[in-house]
């Protein structure tokens, strides 16, 4: 068999090179490159050959093998020539011989790898009706050779984001693909200087910007800052915070906002981003966002300030931007009504908010929702507004009169205190006792 004579090659290579590293005392490099390159290659058929086997009772059709290591391919990219390779493999072929398909022979236009997903769910679909198990993407099994690979890979995309329009949105489009699929390509990005260099084409005094272009690297700094290393990068960054403010004010598409918002959420994960951020004026382009309407965009304005709220100044900040009035009216809509009471909860902990809920008519309002619930199982809506109505009546004596009055015509919170979750009840109890107590003062 050909593998087999390539084994018996591979080890007489490695037995030579090793014998003259070993009984040498003066080696050159190239005699251990040798050896490296040998040990790496016997590795590979190593795997071809187990996979090969675990694939035998299944004939792989042939548009699913790899042309360059005939295995079944677990991340197709389709070359400039059209031809689809596993990524690993063209990557090294690129590496070594640079702008020729290994297939056609032809001189490529470009290197820029697409990946071709629509291949990869049929590959995937093809593995779940054959009862075979997809083999791990290539850099599983080879890392270090893989993360050179994917450097080498990155630089040539970042060189490719200071040339003309087109050749910019191919590489920010394959940014985008590569940091969302593979998880080690979004480690190449813990560094400023590499972000700043991605994010070049949006720089300011920059001509305006294709919208498509934008987009694709808003969503790249996203999926760059899943990644918990390039979590405190990104927010320390000023420029990126700058970037993500424009982009939220931006004009063009509604992912790029609804992105720019979802990647402020994910690095708000860490308390201190929490503060920079905050600080930066990013909260008043958040509750603009959800002002305006646009669904998924509100869902990920929402999301982000939430989480920036775990932060006790942040929730004045937000207060300050006139969030309450914002959020009460979505609620009046019927938009995105547990999430927004849930950010409400949030917010009613800080004294302005208290403030600006009273001033906004909240109480009725949400006495009105608990009793339009009141028969139903959405128990986190009927908690988040007994916890608002619980701040509030132990924070504002008029509003507290107000609640014992409506309480006393609708039971509306000794039904609750009977019938909602723990905390609702505990709650609902704890209004209930302070309304007793007031009565009991006034008597």
């Amino acid at each position: 068999m050909v593998t087999e004579e390539k084994v018996h090659a591979l080890k007489d290579k490695l037995r030579e090179s090793v014998k003259i590293i070993v009984e040498s005392d003066d080696y050159t490099v190239d005699a251990a490159d040798e050896a490296m390159d040998a040990l790496s290659a016997l590795k590979d058929l190593k795997c071809t050959t187990s996979l090969s086997r675990n694939l035998d009772d299944a004939a792989v059709p042939p548009h699913f093998r790899c042309p360059l290591s005939g295995n079944l391919m677990t991340d197709p990219v389709i070359l400039a020539s059209g031809q689809n390779f596993d990524r690993a493999f063209i990557q090294r072929w690129l590496n070594e011989v640079r702008r020729i398909c290994p297939k056609t022979q032809q001189v490529l236009s470009h290197s820029i790898l697409t990946p071709n997903c629509f291949l990869q769910n049929m590959i995937s679909l093809w593995c779940k009706e054959h009862g075979v198990e997809l083999p791990k993407p290539v850099w599983d099994i080879h890392g270090e050779k893989l993360a050179e690979d994917h450097r080498l890979h990155m630089r040539s995309l970042l060189y490719k984001l200071s040339l003309s329009v087109s050749e910019q949105k191919e590489a920010a489009k394959e940014l985008r693909q590569l940091t969302k699929r593979i998880p080690t390509f979004r480690t190449l990005f813990g560094d400023s200087e590499v972000i700043q260099l991605m994010l070049r084409p949006l720089s300011p005094g920059t001509a305006s910007v294709d919208p498509e272009l934008h987009e694709d690297l808003i969503t790249t700094l996203l999926n760059l800052s899943i990644h918990d290393n390039n979590k405190r990068v990104l927010a320390e960054d000023e420029k990126v915070i700058s970037l993500l403010i424009e982009s939220l004010k931006y004009s063009g598409t509604v992912e790029t906002r609804s992105n720019a918002a979802a990647a402020i959420f994910s690095m708000s994960a860490i308390d201190a981003n929490r503060h920079i951020i905050g600080k930066s004026g990013v909260i008043k382009y958040l509750v603009d966002l959800l002002e305006e309407g646009h669904p998924p965009a509100m869902r990920d304005a929402a999301s982000a300030l939430f989480k920036l709220c775990y932060t006790h100044e942040n929730k004045g900040r937000t207060v300050r931007e006139g969030a309450v009035q914002v959020i009460l009216g979505k609620i009046v809509d019927h938009v995105l009504v547990d999430e927004l009471l849930a950010l409400l909860a949030l917010l009613s902990s800080h004294h302005m908010a208290v403030e600006a809920l009273v001033n906004h008519g909240a109480v009725p309002f949400l006495l009105d929702i608990l009793r339009e619930k009141e028969n139903t199982s959405e128990e986190r809506i009927k908690e988040n507004c007994v916890v608002i109505l619980c701040t509030i009546c132990f924070n504002d004596r008029e509003k507290r009169r107000e609640i014992g009055e409506d309480e006393m015509v609708n039971g509306t919170l000794y039904e609750l205190a009977q019938r909602g979750n723990s905390r609702a009840q505990r709650k609902a109890r704890a209004i209930l006792e302070s309304l007793h107590v007031s009565q009991s003062s006034t008597s």
